[in-house]
This record gives structure tokens, sequence and C-alpha cells, in this order.
């Protein structure tokens, strides 16, 4: 890899189903460090991206992570799925939840170490729930539960970062938690993608940006992409936008 190439580098990747595209000719690039979020209408494909790119789904195209596959890079990726794709109903406990961060690293003959336990408590440290971790999962609230899932995807030590919509249905507590801890991992160099539909929190969170509807509509910093004449070719109709400043955006068609 030169100095020049993107650390993370997608090309031409595409999804099929059924000879239905989900994803068309998406490539993009992007270097250590960045905060990422994925905007789009429903239907978009901004999750079977994400999933793509961690080869959680089948495509065509290339994907290479600091120069290496995703298979040889697996151990240091990490994925915070959507909630609702989630049984809060299985009886666990918090503590467990985080400490399946630590699985791809615990052969499957040996109990869980001393350290990774510490790694794991050190990771309920860093999103306040310390003092949930014997709790089953479903009696926590959603922003707590989403903690919990963020707190188990830091006990995987991964330098890159996916998350599906983890602000969806959260408290404010929660919601300023995980943007400080988001924040925090960037400034240590991680690279972190995240699905996102409110747009007027797309200023205030990310950095840079991807905005798809099935193919890539723009790529870049938040401030180069963030435009009506963008979003109103992947919105393909109205919406009214607030930038930070509560200034009013109208894209329409």
């Amino acid at each position: 890899m030169t100095a020049n190439q993107p650390e993370i580098s997608v090309e031409r990747l595409s999804v099929n189903y059924g000879g239905h595209h989900a994803l068309k000719n998406i490539s993009f690039g992007f270097q250590r460090g960045q905060l990422i979020g994925i905007i789009g209408p429903n239907g978009a494909g901004k999750s079977t991206l994400i999933k793509a790119i961690m080869g959680l789904e089948k495509f065509a195209g290339k994907v290479e992570i600091f120069g290496k596959s995703i298979k040889q890079m697996r151990k240091k990726i990490s994925y915070v799925p959507q909630r609702s794709s989630i049984d809060f109903d299985f009886p666990v406990i918090v503590e467990d939840v985080v400490l399946m961060g630590r699985y791809a690293f615990i052969p499957w003959y040996k109990k869980a170490s001393f350290k990774d336990k510490q790694i794991a408590k050190d990771a309920l440290e860093q999103v306040g729930m310390t003092e949930f971790a014997k709790r089953q999962i479903g009696q926590l609230s959603g922003g707590q539960q989403q903690r919990v899932f963020i707190a188990r995807a830091l006990a995987q030590q991964a330098d890159v970062f996916f998350l599906d919509e983890p602000f969806v249905g959260i408290d404010a507590t929660s919601e300023n938690i995980i943007v400080d801890l988001l924040r925090q991992l960037q400034s240590e160099g991680k690279t972190i993608f995240v699905v996102h539909h409110d747009l007027s929190k797309v200023e205030k969170y990310f950095d840079h940006l991807l905005i798809l509807n099935q193919e890539l509509v723009g790529a870049g910093k938040v401030a180069d992409v963030y435009k009506p004449e963008i979003l109103s070719k992947a919105y393909k109709g109205s919406i009214t936008l607030f930038d930070s400043n509560d200034n009013m955006m109208v894209v329409s068609n």
C-alpha cells in the first residue's frame, strides 16, 4: 500500500438478490481514523453495504482493509447490529454479552481468562454500564441495551467499527455517551462507519458521508457532500433539513 492509497477501499461492489440490484457498482476509499455516516432513503442498501464490507453478504467487487482481505481482518472488525434484530428475551446477563466480544480470541476448549474478563469490565465502564453487569439484558432500556452492545464491540479491541442505526430509540443520555465514545475511538485512530437516518444530526455526528440509493450518490467530507443538489438525487423527493445552526434546507425534486 502506498502513502496515497486509501486504507479502506471498496471497488465496484454490487449485491444482487434474485436479479434485483440491492447495491450497484459502489466504489469509495477512506483513510484510517475517520467517522463516516452512511445515509440514504429506506431501501437504499445502507445495511446491506456494511454487511457486504464485513463479508456477511455475498457481493461482486473488491474490498480491502489496510491492504488486506476481509477474511484476514475479521478479528479486527467489530459490528453493532440494529437492536430490532436481537432477541432480548434470551436469558443472558450484561457482563456475559460484553464478554462475547472476546470469543474470537478464546479457544473453544478454554474459558475466558482474567485478562478477557478485565477487558470486558473496562468496556462496560467506558459506556457507563458497570452497575448493570449482573442485570438481564432484556431488563434494560433501549439506550442501555445499545450501550451494552457497543461495549461488546469495544471488548473486541477492533480497528474498524460498523454500527447499524445505533441512535434509534435511545434516550438523550445514551446518545451523548455514544457520540462521545465514537469521537474518542476516532481520536485513537479507529475507523467508524455508522448507518444513520436522522439528517438533522449529520453535521453534529460525522466528518465524512456516504450517500446511497442503491448506487453511490456522494462520498466525502460532510461540508462537500451534504448539499441539496446531492441529497435530492438520493432521496428523489421533498425533504426539509435543519443544519447544526438551525438553518433550514429544503430539498425537492
